[in-house]
């Protein structure tokens, strides 16, 4: 008897030991269920959180609610652009930039010219005068060309009283450059190294390379991102009582209100260039700016361009011609009284009667390219005199440039 009622002891301690260890303490439990009802809480206000700022975002980057038009496709609320009717929420518009039409005129009185006729190859350009480095002309694409080859070349225009200002207040240059090999660029600037001091400021050049421009100030990139080295490129700049503008082929990428220098002369310096990386430079033309074409029109009668360029001995026009048609035709058009005579003129090169049909021919060009932009051909005649009416010598590069020109006069 007294075993069995040890027995039922133990049984029963061991039986309270089980349930008690089963047993949690109410206030430690209670601590627990607390902290996680609270962790919960604190996770759910921060995924709300965080879905504000996305929304948020998304508005401020182009998320933006559809609405649905009469006849049928989605509209954007803020920017009225029409997206197709499956379109999803999560478009985005991102602004275009309109790149201005090519505006470059060149000045109307050329001041230097050097298109590198009778030179002979291997030698340095007699046109030029050496501030550093080594540069030679040569032959490249069926053309003279001046090649920057080592030493950090560097070079100015041949001129007389070269120490003094040669550049008016308003003036232009144009040449083109090819950049070969990996790398290299060409810096332009505006006072003549050998010659003159250094202006104060900072706007003292104009760096090109190949598929951008960049002076102090500004830097702006060609709008064809997959352009490469090894192509020419045309550089045009216009400088007007401190407003300088630069372009590259047909876009312009700087446009500077005021330069804080004063323009003095010209050098081109390329640090880099080598026989590996070479660089070369044709067709450099300096030209003094001139009158609007309006202004032209009632002083004068006519508008006198040399800036409408053509290949050699041939009609067709070349690309930079388009900034002088450009500004012709938006005289036409904004004044429909006007009708024009288009009159071609070469220099006195070659033979007479072959100048003579060559003039014809290239007012005939620039009519018909008129006539594609929208001008009436009842308001344009053409007539060519070759080289029977000089308006400068044709002993010089400067008086044959300015001899062969293209006259717009009013009918």
């Amino acid at each position: 008897m007294k075993t069995i009622t040890t027995l039922c002891l133990v049984f029963f301690l061991t039986a309270l030991l089980s349930v008690d260890a089963q047993v949690k303490d109410p206030k430690e439990e209670a601590k627990k269920e607390g902290e996680k009802r609270t962790n919960e809480k604190i996770d759910e206000n921060i995924d709300k959180g965080f879905n504000k700022i996305e929304e948020g975002l998304g508005g401020l980057f182009g998320k933006k609610k559809k609405k649905k038009s009469k006849d049928g496709p989605k509209i954007s609320e803020s920017a009225g652009e029409e997206v197709g009717s499956d379109a999803s929420d999560m478009e985005t518009t991102s602004p275009k930039l309109n790149w201005a039409k090519y505006d470059f005129v060149p000045g109307d009185k050329v001041i230097f010219e050097d298109n590198l006729l009778d030179e002979e190859n291997g030698e340095f350009p007699s046109r030029w005068d050496l501030v550093r480095g080594v540069a030679e002309v040569a032959e490249f694409d069926g053309a003279n060309v001046i090649m920057m080859r080592e030493g950090s070349p560097n070079i100015v225009p041949y001129l007389k009283d070269a120490s003094s200002d040669y550049l008016p207040d308003v003036f232009t240059i144009e040449f083109d450059v090819f950049m070969g090999g990996t790398s290299g660029w060409l810096n332009l600037f505006l006072y003549d190294a050998k010659n003159q001091q250094k202006p104060s400021g900072n706007e003292t050049k104009l760096i090109i390379y190949p598929n951008k421009m960049e002076v102090f100030r500004a830097n702006s990139e060609y709008p064809d991102k997959d352009i490469q080295r090894n192509r020419w490129v045309h550089v045009a700049v216009a400088y007007t009582n401190g407003k300088f503008k630069a372009y590259m082929d047909d876009t312009r990428l700087i446009n500077i209100p005021r330069l804080d220098i004063n323009p003095t002369g010209i050098s081109m310096y390329c640090y880099h260039a080598s026989d590996a990386n070479p660089i070369y430079i044709k067709n450099i033309r300096i030209a003094e700016g001139g009158v609007k074409y309006y202004d032209r029109i009632l002083q004068d009668g006519k508008i006198v361009s040399n800036g409408i360029r053509f290949d050699v001995n041939k009609a067709t026009l070349r690309p930079e011609s388009m900034g002088v048609i450009n500004k012709v035709y938006d005289l036409l058009n904004d004044h429909p009284e006007l009708n024009f005579s288009i009159e071609g003129h070469t220099d006195s090169d070659g033979d007479e009667a072959f100048n003579l049909k060559l003039s014809e021919q290239r007012a005939a060009s620039v009519k018909n390219k008129l006539i594609e932009l929208g001008i009436s051909p009842d308001r344009l005649s053409t007539k060519g005199f070759g080289e029977s009416l000089p308006v400068d010598n044709n002993f010089t590069a400067e008086g044959k440039a300015n001899n062969r020109r293209v006259e717009f006069v009013k009918l």
